[in-house]
C-alpha cells in the first residue's frame, strides 16, 4: 500500500513542478519575482489566496475538530479566514495607494527606520513558523503513508516547494496553486459526497448525543477558548504580509477586490464541507482513539485506492499551496528589509537574491520545524507575533498618515516582546510563568495597545511644550 502512495506522491510532485517551471519568466528585480510584475488578475489572487490560507490546519486539524465537538469547529480556521478576507476588502485603496513593497517599508515612513528594523526582525519569525506549521504537517502526514523518517518527509516536499519557487517566484506559486486549489476542492467534495451516500447529518447528530456528546451542532459551544482563537487568527491574518503581498501583486484596485470577495466565497464552501465531513464520519469514526488524523484515516482504511488518492493529494496541495506562500512572504521580508537596505542591488541580481532568501526561509522554517511538532500549536504561536506584536500599530500605520516614532517602538516592542517571550516559555527554552495561546492573546495585545498609546501620548506632549506649540 505505501507504494501506491508513493506513486501518488511522485506523480503530483512531477506535476507542480512542470507547471512551476512552465510559469517562469525573465525576472529583473524584487517586483519580478515576488511580485509577479504586479499583473495578477483577480480570479488569480483568489485561486493563490483560497490555495495559500487552506492549509494544513483546515484539513487535518479541523476535520478532527469536527469529528470531536460538531460545528464550533469552524471557529478553528474557517470563520477567521472569511471575516479576515471581508476585513481586506475594506483595506484594498489603503494599501495600494501605499508605494512601497513590505510593511516594513511602510513601518520606515510612519515610525522610522529603528522601528522598521523591528517590524522585520518580527515579519521574518512570523512566516517562518508559519511555513514549520506546514512542514510539521508534511512531516507526519507522508511518514505515516511513505514509512519513511519524520525528517526525510520534511526533506522531500521543502525540496519540491523549493524548485518551483526559485524558478519562477510568485508566478510559480501562483501557476502550481492553481492545480491544488483545484485539487483540495476536488477532493474535499469528493469525501463529503461519498459521506454523504452512507449516512446524513441527523444520523451523525444522534450517534454524538447517544455517545454523550451535547451541543453538537451548537456553534457557540466552548466560545470562551474559540473565541480566542477566533480573536488571535483573524488580529493575525489581517495584518498579515501573505494578504499584503497578493494585494500589491493585483494588476489594479478592482482585481484585487474581485479576488478578495471571490476568495470569501471559496473559503466559506471550503470550511463549510470540511465541517461536513468531520460531522458525518462520527459514525464510523466518533468515540474511538484514532492513532492518526481523520483525514488520514479515510484516506488509509475507508476510501478505496481511487478517492483514498484523489484526498491524498488533496490534502499534500492544502499543504504545499501555504508553504510555499509562507516562503514567498517571508523571503520577501529578507531580501527587501534585510539584504536590500544593507546593500541594494540592481538588475537580475535582485531576482537572484529573492531566490537565495527563499532557501533561507526555507532553512530556518526547516529548523523550527524539527523542533515543533504540534501543528495548531505552532500555527498558533505564529498568528501570536501577528495578532499582539504587529495590529494596533500595523493598522495605526496603514490608516493613518502621521508619524509616531516613539509609539510604533513602543507598540511594536511590547507586543511583540511578550509574543517572543510566550514562545520561548511554551518552546520550553525558558520557563516563564505566562499564560499559553490562545489565551495569552489579550495579555500581549493589551501590552502593544498599552505600548502604541503611551508613546503617541508623550509625543503629543511632546509637540505642546515646543516653542511654538509645535
Amino acid at each position: 500500500m505505501k507504494s501506491v502512495f508513493l506513486y501518488y506522491s511522485l506523480a503530483y510532485g512531477s506535476v507542480v513542478l512542470a507547471v512551476g517551471f512552465a510559469a517562469r519568466r525573465r525576472m529583473k528585480g524584487l517586483e519580478d519575482f515576488f511580485l509577479a510584475s504586479r499583473t495578477l488578475s483577480g480570479t488569480l489572487v483568489s485561486l493563490s489566496l483560497t490555495a495559500g490560507w487552506f492549509g494544513a490546519t483546515s484539513v487535518l486539524v479541523s476535520t478532527d475538530e469536527a469529528l470531536q465537538t460538531g460545528v464550533s469547529a469552524a471557529w478553528l480556521i474557517g470563520l477567521p479566514a472569511v471575516a479576515t478576507v471581508l476585513l481586506l476588502l475594506a483595506l484594498v485603496k489603503p494599501l495600494r495607494r501605499l508605494s512601497i513593497l513590505t510593511l516594513p517599508d511602510l513601518a520606515e515612513l510612519r515610525y522610522g527606520r529603528a522601528v522598521r528594523h523591528v517590524v522585520c526582525a518580527l515579519l521574518v519569525w512570523y512566516m517562518a513558523l508559519l511555513a514549520a506549521s506546514q512542514m510539521v504537517a508534511l512531516g507526519h502526514f507522508l511518514r505515516a503513508f511513505l514509512g519513511w523518517p519524520y525528517i526525510g518527509c520534511l526533506a522531500l516536499g521543502t525540496a519540491v516547494v523549493l524548485v518551483y519557487s526559485l524558478a519562477g517566484g510568485l508566478r510559480s506559486v501562483v501557476a502550481t496553486d492553481i492545480i491544488q486549489c483545484v485539487l483540495l476542492a476536488a477532493g474535499m467534495l469528493a469525501v463529503a459526497l461519498f459521506l454523504a451516500a452512507r449516512n446524513s447529518p441527523a444520523a451523525s447528530v444522534r450517534a454524538a448525543a447517544g455517545a454523550g456528546l451535547s451541543g453538537y451542532l451548537d456553534l457557540f459551544r466552548n466560545f470562551g477558548e474559540n473565541g480566542l482563537i477566533f480573536l488571535s487568527f483573524v488580529l493575525a491574518w489581517t495584518i498579515s504580509p501573505i494578504a499584503l503581498q497578493r494585494i500589491q501583486a493585483a494588476r489594479s484596485d478592482g482585481a484585487a477586490r474581485r479576488g478578495l470577495a471571490a476568495t470569501a466565497l471559496s473559503l466559506s464552501g471550503l470550511y463549510a464541507l470540511v465541517v461536513l465531513v468531520g460531522i458525518m464520519s462520527f459514525p464510523f469514526y466518533g468515540g474511538r482513539a484514532l492513532s492518526a488524523p481523520l483525514v488520514s484515516t479515510l484516506i488509509s482504511d475507508g476510501l478505496g485506492p481511487v478517492l483514498g488518492g484523489l484526498l491524498f493529494t488533496a490534502v499534500l496541495a492544502a499543504v504545499l499551496s501555504t508553504l510555499d506562500t509562507a516562503l514567498s512572504a517571508g523571503a520577501l521580508a529578507l531580501a527587501r528589509d534585510v539584504w536590500e537596505q544593507l546593500r541594494p542591488a540592481a538588475g537580475d541580481r535582485g531576482a537572484r537574491r529573492g531566490q537565495v532568501s527563499t532557501v533561507i526561509m526555507a532553512l530556518l522554517a526547516f529548523a523550527v520545524a524539527s523542533r515543533f511538532q504540534n501543528i495548531l500549536k505552532t500555527i498558533g504561536l505564529a498568528s501570536e507575533i501577528m495578532a499582539e506584536g504587529f495590529f494596533i500599530p500595523g493598522m495605526a500605520m496603514i490608516l493613518s498618515e502621521k508619524r509616531r516614532p516613539l509609539a510604533g517602538l513602543l507598540g511594536f516592542g511590547l507586543g511583540g516582546g511578550f509574543a517572543v517571550l510566550s514562545f520561548l516559555s511554551a518552546s520550553g527554552l525558558v520557563s516563564l510563568p505566562l499564560p499559553v495561546w490562545p489565551r495569552s492573546v489579550p495579555y500581549g495585545l493589551a501590552l502593544g495597545a498599552a505600548g502604541f498609546a503611551a508613546g503617541a501620548l508623550l509625543e503629543r506632549n511632546k509637540r505642546d511644550t515646543m516653542p511654538g506649540g509645535i
